[in-house]
């Protein structure tokens, strides 16, 4: 093997370019030629790339974002688009195209694998850590850590007032981080797709909570933690609900895509780090059609197509701990 490619694509989220840094390095170090392609499946087709050596990831581990910058490109899903990948790909001599991203970015992948003879390789890199076969994705932990960090300073206006606060958090089809940040916040309740039955269930749950602590406590804070697109009319008029129906302040949060930014934190940097060298040394064992992963500290190896066709499950003890707290605290 003589060159190899990566390319970000779909969503950003931090440590990608600690990922990006790892392989440029890694692939150095086996004396690789190492492109990075621009804007993600764009770039490719578009043949707009970056030759790239050692000065162009210096100093970039504690960036978030990605120096390659990213896209989402619906195009790319059809077969003459693929083709052209392909071509593209074959003219500048690429033997292994590496993808850093989330399922829809893997579907990518696994579509050009159908047109073309080169390796493919993906790593999961998205802050809903909702890709089936690893233990993490690179930027959950920072997007954890960045909600967490909103919902403590909300607490302290919340204590003020007396007020309700909703926190609105990224996941929309996976609860991985308003778990995560509830738990490390010690939120009164979490409101995630996976725990969530009916609408009508949730609000008549939060109501008769906030009214068996009001009853203990007389007026005080109360955090709830939400996942994005999961109330029907909107986290906004649930907040409204709310307020008419406990006569209690209720303000909404919503964190948005200040979850995706920001310095990476040092779990995702280290985990960032493995997965960029491993999938270059992957490559280099002739590996293809496959996504890098790490279960319980090991680095492997899973098929592709199991990222999207198994659903991630939430830790069945976290679900456990947040529910026996919050039967607790609605006790007499």
């Amino acid at each position: 093997m003589r060159k190899i490619a990566m390319l970000t694509s779909g969503g950003d989220a931090p440590g990608m370019n600690a990922c990006i840094r790892a392989i440029v390095l890694t692939s150095l170090r086996y004396g690789l030629e190492v492109y990075g392609y621009k804007h993600g499946y764009n770039g490719l087709l578009e043949q707009e790339y970056l030759n790239l050596r050692a000065s162009n990831v210096t100093n970039i581990i504690q960036r978030g974002g990605t120096i390659l910058r990213s896209a989402r490109c619906l195009t790319f899903m059809s077969d003459d688009a693929a083709r052209l990948a392909a071509k593209n790909l074959d003219a500048l001599g690429i033997e292994a195209l590496l993808v850093i991203g989330g399922d829809g970015s893997f579907r990518g992948a696994h579509h050009l694998s159908q047109h073309w003879q080169g390796q493919v390789i993906g790593l999961p890199g998205t802050i809903d850590n909702d890709i089936y076969g690893t233990d993490a994705t690179i930027g959950y932990y920072t997007a954890i850590e960045t909600a967490l960090d909103s919902i403590d300073k909300v607490r302290d206006t919340a204590d003020a007032f007396e007020r309700i606060f909703l926190i609105e958090v990224m996941g929309r089809n996976a609860g991985f981080i308003g778990l995560n940040a509830a738990i490390a916040s010690g939120a009164d309740q979490v409101m995630v797709p996976e725990l969530t039955r009916s609408c009508e269930d949730e609000l008549k749950n939060i109501i008769d909570h906030i009214d068996a602590v009001k009853r203990r406590r007389g007026n005080n804070s109360y955090i709830v933690v939400i996942t994005e697109n999961l109330w029907p009319q909107g986290v906004t008029q649930l907040a409204q609900t709310l307020t008419e129906e406990t006569e209690i302040e209720c303000r909404p949060v919503i964190l948005g895509h200040v979850q995706r930014g920001g310095s990476p934190v040092s779990q995702d940097r280290v985990l960032a780090t493995k997965m960029g060298a491993y999938a270059v040394e992957a490559a280099l064992e002739g590996k293809s059609g496959v996504m890098v992963a790490e279960v319980n500290q090991q680095l492997s190896c899973c098929p592709l197509e199991t990222s999207w066709q198994t659903q991630k499950a939430l830790d069945p003890y976290l679900v456990k701990i947040q529910q026996d707290l919050f039967d607790l605290l609605k006790r007499p």
